[in-house]
């Protein structure tokens, strides 16, 4: 019997005591919340708190999970050769504690954006629709799969 092959991420959307949410521009998807794979051996936690670093230079602590999500589909890497597995993510709302806006390899621009503002950055479909979950959120975690190629469509959402 074959193990299944998943890719677990976790996703930071850090909010400081202003109302503001950090995004950074990312290579391929445009702007985002910091986030990335959970490395082996590390729990969800750990694996955003590091994300969020690595990224951005900004040093949170996770408030609540807000969100899960399924990619169910099967595609190609920005290479286009690379079979990228299903991925499992895991959506948390973070907040500040100290730090200084910097890039990384993975980011080229690191922002403080109004809430309210945010949207007008976000362009990917499936980024969108992950954040307005967040500006929504009301203490239910959302549950969803989805197929973003080749178009996003989102297959089940339900609140937990």
């Amino acid at each position: 019997m074959a193990f299944p092959t998943h890719i677990v991420a976790a996703a930071g959307y850090v909010f400081d005591d202003k109302g503001n949410i950090l995004i950074i521009k990312t290579p391929n998807r445009g702007y985002d919340c910091t986030g990335g794979q959970v490395e082996e051996g590390e729990d969800l936690e750990a694996g955003v708190l590091r994300e969020i670093m690595e990224e951005s230079g900004i040093k949170a602590k996770v408030k609540c999970l807000c969100g899960v999500y399924s990619n169910v589909g099967k595609y190609k890497y920005y290479d286009g050769i690379t079979d990228v597995p299903t991925k499992v993510m895991f959506d948390f709302i973070c907040e500040y504690e100290s730090g200084e806006c910097r890039t990384s390899e993975e980011s080229s621009e690191v922002l403080w954006v109004a809430k309210e503002e945010v949207m007008n950055y976000i362009s990917t479909p499936v980024l969108r629709y992950r954040f307005e979950k967040i500006l929504a959120f009301d203490g239910r975690v959302t549950y969803a799969s989805y197929v973003t190629k080749p178009e996003f469509q989102v297959l089940k959402e339900r609140y937990i």
